[in-house]
């Protein structure tokens, strides 16, 4: 009887522990530019708390609709969502950002690790003006380098990408003609070149071919120790894109909702193409039948990614970590967040 009477004890605590966040599986899917990040960040969550975090790099664009078809706890994006999207999404979204990056021009020219960019040249060469690498004008910029006699080949992102619109952004920012042209958006009409898919892609199509030059995450190109270029900033200077350059551009004002784009800053040493990267979730968390105890799952896990110990992972796999003050308004947005109308998170 004492036995029987322990047993059914037993049963009542792990029934008690089921409605509570203890294991619990999160899904997410998103963007590849932060994945390196997300997949260090999410297997600490898991070994910390038992919660299973699984993460699929399918593009910004992907998360997007993955959240939109209510089949991921949380999506991904290096794109905040327009206020349009906003409103064709079915319910209230909340951006939440996690670290911040960069998108680097990297290239493939051997025996050369780094040269001089301007938005001009830059954009010239996306739209095919310039052909070769020994054009007179990036020789004019790089006068210590012997260009090798070689066309050059543009490698762009094929799928919905944030990384594309971080880098469209500036584009768009820096060159009339490709405002007017082609614009900025996860996707848009490349005129030359050849697309793969996911920065890996990019950045592996890159690495394997001779005269490439494209754009990448970059926490692929460090990781990867692919050549990148220095590019003319707003004030004037080349830049190296590195840890500095990039927290530089982070510094300035952001809105409450954080949507906001830093390319281009006017931030003497800031590299001009950098950008928050964000985790995407419904402000009302019950839907689609989702239980009280998978929405506090949701809310903790975002809320530790803007704890000092998963910030601090972020500079070991090539992110910026979010300022302070990034912080403060990210945790102020999770605060929002509720369940049938009551905040998950006090």
């Amino acid at each position: 009887m004492k036995k029987k009477s322990l047993f059914l004890s037993l049963v009542a605590i792990l029934a008690t522990i089921s409605s509570s966040a203890f294991g619990q599986s999160l899904s997410g899917a998103g963007a590849t530019f932060p994945l390196p990040f997300y997949n260090m960040a999410f297997q600490k969550y898991t070994e910390t708390t038992g919660v299973k975090v699984t993460y699929g790099g399918i593009g910004s664009g992907g998360g997007i609709r993955s959240l939109s078809d209510k089949v991921v706890d949380f999506g991904a994006s290096d794109a905040f969502l327009s206020d349009k999207e906003l409103a064709e999404m079915p319910a209230t979204i909340v951006h939440m950002p996690t670290c911040s990056g960069a998108v680097v021009v990297a290239f493939n020219l051997p025996g050369i690790q780094s040269i001089n960019l301007t938005s001009d040249v830059l954009v010239n060469i996306l739209l095919g003006k310039i052909k070769n690498w020994n054009d007179a004008s990036l020789k004019k910029l790089n006068a210590s380098i012997k260009f090798p006699d070689m066309p050059i080949t543009v490698v762009y992102r094929s799928d919905g990408s944030g990384t594309t619109n971080m880098f469209t952004d500036y584009l768009t920012k820096v060159s009339k003609e490709w405002a007017n042209k082609l614009g900025s958006g996860k996707t848009v009409n490349w005129p030359v070149g050849v697309g793969a898919k996911g920065n890996p892609g990019v950045a592996g199509t890159i690495s394997q071919t001779k005269g490439s030059i494209g754009y990448v995450g970059s926490e692929y190109s460090f990781a990867q120790k692919i050549p990148t270029a220095y590019l003319k900033n707003k004030a004037g200077k080349f830049i190296k894109p590195s840890m500095a350059s990039i927290s530089a551009a982070g510094q300035g004002t952001i809105p409450a909702d954080t949507r906001v784009m830093l390319t281009n800053s006017d931030a003497p040493y800031a590299y001009p193409i950098a950008g928050f990267t964000w985790i995407i979730i419904y402000k009302e968390q019950n839907y689609n039948n989702r239980t009280l105890a998978q929405a506090e799952a949701t809310l903790k896990l975002l809320n530790w990614m803007l704890t000092p110990d998963a910030q601090k992972i972020a500079p070991t796999v090539n992110y910026a970590s979010l300022p302070e003050a990034v912080v403060k308004k990210a945790n102020a947005i999770l605060r929002t967040v509720t369940y049938n109308g009551k905040p998950v998170l006090k």
